[in-house]
């Protein structure tokens, strides 16, 4: 069951919250959310989408001043929007991005630096990574931590590495001049709080990335910030990094939400860069997971990622959201000794920060979850015949 309580900033709906949910109705359509107390508001006439909204001259002010007729309760939407409980007469959450690209940012803290060498050097086999774990840390395990990426101690740690034998592709990205950049999920592919999350069938190693997700307008200003799961399949990318597509982007393998967060007077990116993204994986067999991944450790600012992600060289003229890495990489057994961490059918997982809310979600496997079927024709089409795109 999801609820205010548990969803919700901890300052409740006073910040500019920005969702979006599928409208049940005579002309059924996903619709532009603002949140007024216990009220959630119908404000697409504002948009009609989130990038419009988001790449508007004031994004808060907009929200703000948007009229929209009142649609449900808070308590109402939440508790509609996880599957086995979803009222087709009642609304319920969808991700809260809509024509936005989505991007992430990969290998941005030490500790899944390390996390991704292990599984280049295990070859995707789980058995192998503890042993593998325990040499590398005896290596180089205290050398990273306080190198800037692209400085001149970075460049020189590099031919050390190089030296012994140890340099990866990851450390290349992990401290090297260019970010990992890479496109997460297709436009419009996201689920939203609520819905189930999907792991590929035939990997045997994965785990949740929980994110700060940064919402960046058309001119590469960041305006908000939502919560993130960046599912990931360790053994498919450990094979081989060029099967980080593979890894990445499979059928409800990226989950957003609840909700935007824009900057405004209580929330900016100063909180962004001091954010404590809390995870929490609840198994149906009693297996509990806590974790944490604190920004304040990433080894790229925010708004160098941003800057590496959108320019000169690189528009995106809906905008963008893009996932900035996370610090958390399971690394204790889950069943038996030396496999590691996996994710199991029917796991809760929960990635929560004070003033962002909750992003709850549940594991199946991707050819399980709901199959993606509202891309951007059937977006275009639909906001065309409830007569919402205008002149």
């Amino acid at each position: 069951m999801l609820n205010s309580g548990l969803c919700l900033p901890a300052d409740g709906a006073d910040g500019a919250l920005l969702g979006r949910v599928w409208l049940p109705g005579e002309m059924p359509g996903p619709a532009l959310v603002r949140l007024d107390g216990e009220s959630v508001r119908d404000i697409t006439a504002a948009g009609p989408t989130a990038a419009e909204l988001v790449n508007a001259s004031d994004p808060p002010a907009r929200l703000a001043g948007a009229e929209g007729a009142r649609i449900c309760g808070i308590e109402e939407l939440l508790d509609n929007s996880a599957p086995g409980r979803r009222a087709a007469d009642l609304p319920y959450l969808l991700a809260p991005v809509d024509l936005q690209v989505i991007k992430a940012s990969g290998v941005t803290f030490t500790a899944s630096l390390m996390e991704r060498v292990i599984e280049e050097q295990a070859r995707g086999e789980a058995a192998r990574a503890e042993q593998i774990r325990r040499d590398l840390g005896d290596e180089i395990g205290g050398d990273l931590s306080q190198v800037r990426p692209g400085s001149q101690s970075a460049e020189r740690l590099k031919e050390a590495l190089v030296a012994r034998g140890l340099w990866s592709q990851y450390l290349e990205v992990g401290i090297g001049p260019d970010a990992e950049l890479f496109t997460k999920a297709p436009v419009l592919s996201a689920v939203g709080a609520g819905a189930e999350v999907g792991i590929h069938p035939a990997s045997s190693w994965n785990n949740p990335e929980p994110e700060v997700a940064l919402v960046v307008n058309n001119r590469g200003a960041i305006v908000g910030a939502t919560l993130a799961n960046d599912v990931n399949l360790r053994d498919v990318e450990g094979r081989s990094a060029l099967l980080l597509g593979r890894a990445k982007d499979n059928n409800a393998s990226c989950a957003l939400g609840p909700f935007i967060r824009l900057f405004d007077q209580s929330f900016g990116l100063e909180d962004v860069r001091q954010m404590e993204i809390n995870l929490r994986v609840e198994g149906s067999d009693g297996y509990v997971l806590e974790g944490q991944s604190l920004m304040r450790e990433i080894s790229r600012d925010p708004e160098d990622l941003v800057a590496q992600a959108i320019g000169a060289t690189h528009q995106y003229p809906d905008g963008l959201v893009l996932l900035c890495g996370t610090m958390f990489a399971p690394t204790g057994d889950r069943g038996e000794a030396g496999q590691g961490f996996t994710h199991h059918e029917g796991d809760v997982v929960t990635i929560s920060n004070a003033k962002l809310g909750a992003l709850i979600n549940t594991v199946t496997s991707c050819d399980k979850a709901p199959p993606w079927e509202f891309g951007l024709t059937a977006l275009m089409r639909n906001l065309a015949e409830r007569g919402l795109l205008g002149p």
